[in-house]
């Protein structure tokens, strides 16, 4: 530590701001100690000046970021020297700053390391005394947090240790007493705060020795009466700490809360006078001091005002709040900075060869990792990959055998049907209508000129209906379903997609093709074809037409798919799902695919897939 002009300042500032106060002239022969050790290098000395420096900053002016500051230096010297006692006294004072800041998460860490350091020394009456001091804290900081089990049970804590000290002990334990008696009375839990209340108010020595104690206790118990409806003794017990508080200091900081109760309780009333008047009280006093209790004043006013009035104050309300949130931040944020800033420099070169080794080290690791893992990803995805082919051609072939299986049984239902219509048109109508012709033709038997004629007629009419309904019985016999299956449901797909998409369709196929010599991997994969460009017509092209034909050119099948809508640039195209599959599907059955396409004119996909 070197003796530097900043130390100096501090001491000059010290003695002209305080030289008349006695309390602050020990502080000030600290700062002296303080650059003496400094010169000597006497570590240990100079952690506990930094550390009377921080505790007067914290307890005696609202330089918390000072305190802060100090404590910090101390605390890293206590932390090289392992000066246990030491170091958790000074975790506790930043663990108070933290409360006060309300850092409350950040004071509960530091409340739990102290009280660890606490735990591994021998219990002493310091040690006892420190210790209650972080369980108050604890209790404190639960109690903010709302979590009030937690904080009852820190205050007890608090209380048994205190309890444990040689000596009267009893004002220190009426103080976290009243802690504890505040938590109850915000968990709603009145009639037990009023017990606690009443217990601390019995302790006759506490108006004497302690009065702004007293009258704050007395203050709360006026509040817990207030709050549980029972308003008998009320205002007097307020007007009574008011007295007390005002004779140790007259409308000092502890009044401000009491003449927030009151205006509290006279608003309650309907006296708005005097509500008025105890709250503007609490305002002007609690501007001095720009905190939290000047912002409830501000709300306790917007309720009590009314229109213009009650706007202004609550507008301010929000002003404050805003800043003093904003503030809260900074002052955290510059402890953050602080421990940051004194921490880096020290540890910046012991660490920057541990760093660059590990960087190594980790950066080879990483390396053989990613290409391990990329190794192993890589094989999943093919095994995925061929896995998903052989599941698809499977299923294909299984949809494909379906759909035949399919359509062979109602091409025979259709066939058994068609003969059983032939055969009753043959065996039944036939037969009958013979026979009529037969009767007539006996019956021109009769003489009469007209009778033969008008026979004659009837026998000819009748002739001509056997001859219709033979040729009707004949063409019904006749195995139309002989032809290609095949081109059956690729005629479904279409017709279908067509009424989807709702496009207009033209499908040519030439009967030479012999679909029973083409293997059902290659009609399976046609199928899909014709699918997935009638899919991607739909949903890229915008088309109006498609044209669909099958050929068949030196024993090789050509499918021809031919749109009418807006094209697209091949070769951006290639990289499409769509595409990708087409082609995958052509290359399985050795077949050929050629993609021609311009913009506004249409598309014109040509496939050529060889039976054998």
């Amino acid at each position: 530590m070197k003796f530097n002009f900043f130390h100096i300042i501090v001491i000059l500032f010290l003695n002209y701001s305080f030289s008349q106060q006695s309390e602050d002239l020990k502080k000030i022969d600290s700062l002296k100690r303080f650059v003496l050790s400094a010169k000597r290098q006497d570590s240990s000395s100079v952690a506990k000046n930094q550390y009377t420096i921080a505790e007067y900053y914290r307890k005696s002016t609202p330089l918390t970021d000072s305190a802060f500051y100090y404590y910090h230096k101390a605390e890293k010297i206590f932390r090289q020297l392992n000066s246990k006692y030491e170091l958790a006294l000074t975790l506790y004072g930043i663990a108070a700053i933290q409360k006060n800041e309300k850092d409350f998460i950040g004071s509960e860490v530091t409340s739990i390391e102290s009280l660890s350091l606490f735990e591994e020394l021998r219990e002493t009456d310091e040690v006892i005394t420190g210790k209650s001091f972080v369980y108050n804290n604890l209790g404190i900081v639960f109690k903010e947090l709302e979590q009030y089990e937690e904080s009852i049970k820190y205050f007890n804590k608090s209380i048994e240790l205190k309890k444990r000290l040689k000596g009267d002990n009893q004002i220190n334990i009426d103080g976290t007493r009243n802690n504890l008696a505040n938590t109850y009375k915000k968990a709603l839990q009145f009639d037990v705060a009023i017990k606690y209340y009443e217990q601390i108010l019995e302790n006759k020595r506490l108006i004497k020795e302690r009065p702004d104690i007293y009258s704050l206790v007395l203050d709360n118990y006026a509040h817990a009466l207030y709050l549980s409806k029972k308003h008998t003794r009320l205002p007097k017990l307020y007007l009574r700490a008011l007295k007390i508080s005002d004779s140790v200091n007259y409308r000092g900081y502890n009044s401000i809360i009491i003449n927030q109760h009151l205006a509290e309780y006279y608003n309650d009333k309907g006296n708005k006078e005097l509500a008025k008047y105890y709250a503007y009280i609490a305002k002007d006093i609690s501007e001095k001091y720009h905190n939290d209790d000047l912002l409830k004043s501000l709300l306790l006013l917007s309720e009590i005002e009314e229109g213009e009035l009650a706007v202004k104050h609550l507008k301010s309300y929000i002003k404050l709040n805003d800043s003093l949130q904003k503030h809260e931040r900074t002052i955290r944020n510059k402890f953050a900075r602080i421990r940051f800033e004194t921490s880096q420099i020290e540890q910046e070169n012991i660490q920057i060869a541990k760093e660059r080794l590990w960087f190594l080290i980790i950066s080879i690791v990483i390396v053989i990792a990613s290409f391990l893992l990329y190794l192993v990803i890589r094989q999943r995805n093919k095994n995925k990959e061929l896995k998903f082919i052989q599941e698809q051609q499977a299923t294909n072939e299984e949809i494909y055998n379906l759909m035949l299986s399919q359509n062979e049984k109602v091409e025979e239902a259709r066939a058994l049907e068609k003969k059983r219509i032939s055969e009753e048109l043959h065996d039944g109508v036939l037969g009958r209508l013979f026979g009529t012709r037969l009767s007539l033709d006996s019956l021109n038997m009769s003489t009469s000129i007209e009778a033969i004629k008008a026979r004659n007629q009837y026998i000819s009419e009748l002739k001509t209906i056997e001859e219709d309904i033979r040729k009707v019985s004949h063409e019904l016999n006749t195995d139309f379903v002989s032809g290609p299956g095949f081109i059956g449901i690729i005629e479904t797909l279409v017709e279908t997609q067509a009424i989807v998409y709702n496009l207009a369709y033209n499908l040519e196929h030439d009967s030479v093709i012999n679909w029973d010599e083409v293997s059902n991997k290659k009609k399976i994969h046609i199928y899909r074809i014709i699918q997935e460009s009638l899919h991607n017509i739909y949903k890229h092209a915008d088309a109006t037409q498609v044209d669909i034909s099958f050929k068949l050119k030196k024993n090789v099948i050509w499918l021809t798919l031919i749109d009418d809508g807006l094209g697209f640039d091949v070769a951006k195209a290639k990289s499409g799902i769509g595409l990708k599959n087409m082609n995958s599907r052509i290359k399985e059955i050795n077949g050929v695919i050629d993609i021609t396409s311009k913009k506004d004119t249409g598309t014109t996909v040509t496939i050529q897939v060889p039976i054998t």
